[in-house]
């Protein structure tokens, strides 16, 4: 009996490796999955590593360990096989749509037989999930308070902490003048990860991307480390500055934890602890603690349950019927505008950019430029290193592009007065913030109009559109027409990489 090891199922502290500490464990790294997208060099590098470092820790622990390294997952399966013939492998449930059937698929072809457990690297069971949900629209805040009131996090007899479910309204601060975050921690590659490089260089050769050095941790000790100067250092300024974006600070105060919780480094239980127990050591202030908590006990799981209930309907959603091509900028960052420049140059030089860029700079210009859905989806899941499917896919194409019906109850468009009271980008933009037409008008002012009048029948009966509509309302139709002039001058900019 084998224990079937994914690549974002990287622990042996839950699962059957927890369970059954002497059984084989089998991991596959097949280069045409990590070649089939063109994916960030960090992403791939990220990936592999972490891999390779687990099967490190496996054996140093005295477990047998088949690793495995094919061409496709098939010939994987072929070599194992062909040792371990009638082998009986258990695997977690993958959190991608679909990767359970195929892979019973591909046990079954080989004679082997397959069982599917729980995934146990969430904190949400999809049977307590399914039990609580039922069918009548799904809301992330109706959700999050369900999970305090199930795990009792940042809970007071039956009440939340501090008598506020959430502190959106102290979270939205942006940092003063000379403000300086801590450095995060950076990662620096050791003979596996430099081996992993050369690898990856030999098979994909250059990539898109322009990165800089590898930071990220791809072991369960960095990824504690990462963890732990997390909550010493900046955690207690997490909550205000979360949605702030500062020319030059790309991380801010910003935890850094995902692409280790998505590897399954980390066990969200221990994240979320962690902030917990930073707060009741009076260490860092509530509304710190429960915007990171939000996150990782709410949105997460959140986020990985509309993924699993959606599929693969969300795959297909397109409710305002946007069918124009992926910009170029997306992929070369060649742009004046400085919001985007800036969360671009930081995708490409380490595969992240933070949420408040991917939602409101990013995915905000790809929902008023008309973009296909799911080619900015598909494009946030081969950038990002923590872009997994069941993430990119609903907080891309349901949240930022309002395609799907799901959860999403207004798009989230913004013109340039959201991004000039968020950052310090609109001061040093060639742009003007606050002009909607003529050639050194913020491309996003006449964008954000354009995408009101050309979506009004589907979005105007939305009651949280109200006032937007009642500004369009105030536009008289001469300048609505030479607004979306404008617009329609940004968009084949756009098109052809000059804006």
């Amino acid at each position: 009996m084998t224990v079937l090891v994914l690549g974002d199922q990287l622990t042996d502290r839950v699962g059957p490796l927890a369970a059954r500490p002497d059984e084989r464990a089998l991991l596959v790294e097949a280069r045409s999955f990590a070649g089939r997208h063109p994916y960030h060099p960090h992403k791939r590098t990220l990936v592999f590593s972490a891999m390779r470092h687990f099967r490190e820790r496996l054996r140093e622990r005295g477990r047998t360990v088949d690793y495995r390294r094919a061409e496709t997952f098939a010939d994987a399966l072929d070599a194992h096989f062909e040792t371990h013939s009638d082998d009986e492998l258990t695997v977690m449930r993958p959190a991608s749509h679909g990767a359970a059937a195929r892979l019973r698929e591909l046990v079954d072809a080989r004679g082997g037989r397959l069982t599917v457990v729980e995934n146990e690297t969430f904190l949400c069971p999809p049977a307590a999930f399914d039990d609580w949900y039922d069918g009548d629209g799904l809301r992330h805040e109706t959700f999050y308070r369900w999970m305090r009131r199930r795990t009792g996090y940042l809970m007071d007899d039956g009440d939340p902490v501090g008598g506020e479910w959430n502190y959106d309204e102290s979270n939205r601060e942006t940092p003063p003048d000379g403000y300086d975050p801590p450095d995060p921690p950076s990662f620096d590659p050791d003979d596996v990860t430099r081996a992993v490089q050369a690898d990856c260089e030999d098979w994909f050769g250059d990539g898109w991307a322009d990165p800089g050095p590898f930071r990220w941790p791809v072991t369960r000790a960095d990824a504690r480390e990462a963890l732990d100067d997390f909550v010493a250092h900046r955690l207690r300024d997490f909550g205000p500055y979360q949605d702030a974006m500062v020319d030059g600070e790309w991380a801010l105060d910003h935890a850094l934890l995902s692409p280790a919780l998505n590897l399954g480094l980390l066990h969200p239980r221990e994240v979320v602890d962690a902030a917990v127990d930073a707060y009741d050591a009076g260490d860092a202030p509530l509304e710190s603690v429960e915007g990171f908590v939000r996150q990782v006990l709410g949105w997460r799981e959140f986020v990985r349950h509309a993924y699993r209930i959606d599929m693969p309907e969300l795959d297909d959603a397109n409710r305002l019927g946007a069918e124009r091509d992926l910009p170029p900028l997306y992929w070369d960052g060649d742009t004046d505008m400085a919001c985007v420049d800036a969360a671009v140059d930081s995708v490409r030089t380490r595969g992240y950019a933070h949420h408040i860029q991917r939602l409101m700079v990013l995915s905000n210009l790809g929902l008023l430029y008309g973009v296909d859905p799911h080619a900015l989806s598909r494009w946030f899941h081969v950038a990002f290193v923590d872009g997994d499917h069941w993430v990119a896919t609903p907080n891309t194409v349901e949240m930022g592009q309002y395609a799907g019906d799901l959860f999403a109850t207004k798009p989230y468009a913004a013109s340039a007065n959201y991004v000039d009271r968020m950052s310090d980008h609109c001061a040093t933009c060639r742009y003007d913030p606050d002009a909607t037409t003529g050639a050194d008008a913020c491309p996003l002012n006449s964008l954000y109009w354009d995408f009101l009048a050309a979506n009004e029948d589907d979005l105007r009966a939305n009651h949280r559109m109200g006032l937007v509509y009642s500004h369009l309302d105030d536009i008289d139709d001469d300048r609505l027409a030479a607004i979306r002039e404008r617009a329609s001058a940004v968009r084949d900019g756009l098109r052809r990489g000059d804006v």
